[in-house]
């Protein structure tokens, strides 16, 4: 018999539940997706459905995408080489042309279309309607990457009061018209402060914030923020993870509740870190 789980652990899972929706019904969380989650079919589809799950539940759901991938792949087609500078895609005008086709015009329609498949409703987003995301230049040796100086989510709200699933893609702009690209998890990190959500979920490729980045035993489950930049002084932060950790914190000064830097990896991720005492990753939290 395949999966055969008894009624009564079934049921207990669901009685299990009750407080952690009770907890986050009618709570604003903003989902930041990207990485395996977003390239491996069958999480992609557990990642859907989690969101479908958690919006049937009155949690008020935001999914904010990047698709760093897709874009490489389109310039790659089109005979492009991506050009990267500490981490950050040289943005010419050709280039934010790819960016805005391959965020707006697929990564972000396919993600609706996903959402509806499994029951849901969802309306796409780009952070340049209705000025969602306000950015200016960050450097002009960078092109068109900029920095978020101000979010107006109202445009947000409207959709998850209507019970919409907002898909936002990470496109800002500034008042002249201009079109910036903006980093995913700084995006993500500012619109969940502007919305004062109650948790900010980054999906990851890894386990979470580990002690010793070769041992995935050694996961830091849960850190303050002054822990956190403890663990940067000590260098046990590197990398790709610094960025994503700064953004952690920035939102949680912005706001947001908490914080969670979650191994998309794991199947159903999203349920197991908001309706069970599991988790799947590293919190941060504010000082007390």
């Amino acid at each position: 018999m395949k999966n055969y789980i008894p009624s009564a652990d079934r049921a207990q899972v669901l009685v299990q539940a009750l407080p952690y929706i009770d907890r986050y019904h009618g709570k604003i969380v903003v989902v930041k997706y990207g990485g395996n989650a977003m390239i491996n079919e069958k999480l992609q589809q557990q990642v859907m459905e989690d969101l479908v799950l958690l919006r049937l539940v009155g949690v008020q759901v935001v999914l904010v995408h990047g698709g760093g991938p897709e874009i490489s792949a389109v310039m790659k087609k089109m005979g492009k080489e991506p050009v990267f500078v500490e981490g950050l895609r040289v943005t010419d005008k050709e280039t934010m042309d790819i960016v805005q086709m391959a965020l707006v015009g697929k990564v972000n329609s396919t993600l609706v279309s996903l959402v509806e498949k499994y029951g849901g409703r969802a309306l796409g987003l780009s952070g340049a309607d209705g000025l969602l995301l306000e950015a200016k230049q960050r450097d002009p040796r960078l092109g068109f990457v900029g920095d978020v100086t101000e979010v107006h989510p109202q445009p947000i709200l409207d959709l998850l009061e209507k019970g919409y699933i907002p898909v936002v893609s990470t496109l800002g702009c500034d008042r002249g018209g201009s079109l910036y690209n903006i980093n995913g998890d700084t995006a993500a990190a500012c619109i969940a402060g502007a919305l004062r959500a109650e948790r900010l979920l980054l999906m990851t490729d890894v386990p979470g914030i580990l002690r010793d980045k070769n041992d995935p035993e050694s996961l830091l489950p849960d850190l303050t923020v002054d822990e956190a930049r403890q663990a940067r002084a000590d260098g046990i932060l590197a990398g790709g993870m610094i960025p994503k950790v700064d953004c952690a914190v920035q939102a949680l000064e912005a706001g947001v509740e908490n914080v969670v830097i979650l191994d998309g990896r794991v199947p159903h991720a999203l349920l197991l870190e908001l309706l069970t005492d599991e988790g799947a990753g590293t919190l941060l939290r504010k000082d007390f």
